[in-house]
């Protein structure tokens, strides 16, 4: 299984549980574990990028149902 999809899978196994801790956050997922929590999802790829090579973390918005996230991932992401 690529990487991001793991951490995905993580994410969706472990939402409820998220959701009560980080509502409304875009959480960092690396490793299965979230390392970090931002209020948007640029600051979390640009603060994160800083320590992790982009591709290597699943940024995703920490939010109750299925709606709130889609299974699209970014291997390279290019920052202006």
């Amino acid at each position: 299984m690529e990487k991001l999809e793991r951490e995905f899978k993580y994410y969706v196994e472990h939402q409820d549980e998220l959701v009560e801790k980080y509502n409304g956050k875009f959480v960092v997922i690396k490793d299965c574990k979230v390392i970090a929590a931002f209020d948007s999802e640029l600051e979390a790829i640009e603060n994160t990028a800083e320590q992790y090579e982009l591709g290597t973390f699943l940024v995703q918005k920490c939010e109750p149902g299925s709606e709130s996230y889609t299974q699209t991932y970014h291997s390279r992401v290019a920052l202006a």
